[in-house]
């Protein structure tokens, strides 16, 4: 384990925000937004957006940057949450990563018209998030698809996502937990990863923890599943073998890490 990944660690009890932190009204408002379809809506119960975003102290007026928004389940509560005084990026592989936000914005524009596309990471000539602009960088259960896929990139996103954001800002991290004992190989096709391995590679950025919450916790996942992390809802990959027990247990447990750019 990384030394310093380790000794921020055993300090982590003084960083916890032991309680449910509460929930601002623009907050519940947007997570409360008509406009959200049913599915997405259905899945709060393990998402918990309300309390991660209270968490991760997004506001309303922040210049806020989503990095692979995939199917844009956090779009439907950022897009409103920013529309009137704030910014919000989807940001994500050019341009078939943000495919899903633009079938959002075909569909709805007056709620996702102002939702700005940038490619993350951004090669030459594609539009890109400017450097120390974003108030908040947010990723939801990404990392592990950095660190896998026959190279790992963790290192270049994190140091990427440092970038974005201005001296102050934060970076908010929602990961499917990996127990600390399990060999860190796992971490390459399972699709959980320690918490020791998420603060190393955001310290390595130049970031400092700053919290951790337990909002998005789920002890009933061992985290040990025939097919990693997809055996369990929404994707459940072993599709109807056993998928009562699974449905039973629920979606994975999850870290949620809140971290800071110095200023």
């Amino acid at each position: 384990m990384h030394r310093l990944a380790c000794s921020l660690l055993l300090a982590a009890p003084l960083l916890a925000a032991a309680s449910t932190p509460n929930v601002p009204a623009p907050i519940a408002a947007a997570v409360a937004a008509p406009t959200r379809t049913a599915a997405n809506v259905a899945r709060d119960r393990y998402r918990h957006p309300a309390q991660t975003l209270a968490f991760f102290g997004v506001k309303p007026g922040d210049t806020v940057v989503e990095v692979w928004p995939g199917g844009g389940w956090y779009t439907e509560i950022l897009a409103p949450l920013t529309a009137r005084t704030g910014a919000y990026y989807a940001a994500g592989p050019w341009e078939k990563g943000l495919g899903a936000v633009r079938a959002l914005q075909a569909k709805d524009a007056a709620t996702y018209g102002k939702v700005r596309l940038a490619a993350f990471p951004a090669e030459t000539g594609q539009p890109g998030v400017p450097d120390g602009s974003a108030d908040v960088v947010l990723t939801f259960r990404n990392v592990h698809n950095w660190r896998f896929g026959g190279e790992d990139r963790a290192r270049e996103m994190f140091a990427a996502m440092y970038r974005m954001l201005k001296p102050g800002g934060t970076l908010g991290v929602v990961e499917h937990r990996l127990p600390e004992a399990r060999p860190s190989a796992a971490e390459e096709k399972s699709g959980y990863m320690k918490t020791s391995s998420v603060i190393g590679f955001a310290t390595a950025a130049g970031f400092k923890l700053a919290g951790r919450s337990e909002i998005n916790a789920n002890p009933k996942d061992s985290a040990d599943w025939p097919d990693g992390v997809w055996t369990l809802p929404p994707s459940y990959a072993l599709k109807d073998k056993d998928r009562a027990r699974y449905a039973a247990i629920g979606e994975s447990d999850r870290i949620t890490l809140r971290f800071v750019k110095p200023r």
